[in-house]
């Protein structure tokens, strides 16, 4: 591996840019958090999508009904091997999932895929000889929802090689929504950090190497969006400032 790849990598996973969200960037709650503490303001941020009123629509239309305000109500055991099919605006590809490899995080995307968490969602950070991520939802209050949303880690049974599937984490236990595709094989440094890849690429690769990576890094590191502004502020940001990044169109469980 050349030293400038090593380089990237070291700096990307120290300082934590894989996160699913860091700490620090909690979306912005629907009312004015609470100033007697920054805790309670951090508080009153991620409890967000939790609180919404049952008879009050989000502006994504949904109430506080919706299952995907209720992660916790999350829970159902994933298959032992099981595929989804992303169509995106660059076409399809599959991914199929082995339990085994990493039952938590299997457990988790499967529950998210079958409430439609990322159908909509934007491909918000790919760069050449790394990695495309996504799992930002396009409405706030959802984020919410998620922000704290944490399930334990799993062992790292598989490498993160090309066309293998991860989540990603901020640190011990704090994986939640994002997950992301390696583009390259050389990424042993992902695995000493506890990234645990649970499914694979089986279709179409070539489709998730043709998303848009012209932004590069994620700001404020580099001139792509920066993550805490989705969280808060929807898909406006990057309709308006990154119009060019691929979404997801639909992600749906397939025999």
């Amino acid at each position: 591996m050349s030293r400038s790849l090593l380089g990237r990598l070291s700096f990307v996973v120290s300082c934590a840019v894989l996160a699913a969200c860091s700490r620090e960037e909690a979306p912005a709650p629907p009312a004015s958090p609470s100033a007697t503490a920054a805790a309670s303001a951090a508080s009153a941020a991620l409890s967000a999508a939790p609180t919404t009123s049952a008879t009050t629509s989000t502006a994504g239309g949904r109430d506080g009904n919706d299952p995907l305000f209720h992660p916790e109500k999350a829970t159902e055991k994933a298959p032992d091997v099981f595929k989804v099919k992303f169509s995106t605006t660059k076409g399809d590809f599959v991914v199929q999932v082995t339990r085994a490899w990493a039952p938590n995080g299997a457990d988790r995307f499967y529950n998210l895929v079958k409430l439609g968490f990322y159908d909509g969602i934007r491909f918000h950070r790919a760069i050449d000889d790394f990695m495309v991520q996504f799992g930002i939802h396009p409405e706030p209050a959802v984020n919410g929802a998620w922000y704290r949303a944490y399930f334990p880690d799993d062992p790292v049974v598989k490498s993160n090689r090309r066309g293998f599937v991860t989540f990603a984490h901020a640190g011990k236990d704090t994986r939640t929504t994002q997950i992301f595709i390696s583009y390259v094989d050389k990424q042993a440094r992902l695995d000493t950090q506890g990234f645990a890849p649970f499914g694979q690429i089986v279709e179409g690769m070539k489709v998730v190497d043709s998303f848009y990576k012209g932004y590069g890094e994620l700001a404020p590191k580099g001139k792509g969006p920066n993550a805490s502004k989705i969280q808060r502020e929807g898909y406006g940001y990057l309709d308006e400032n990154f119009p060019k990044l691929d979404a997801i169109k639909e992600a749906k469980i397939v025999p």
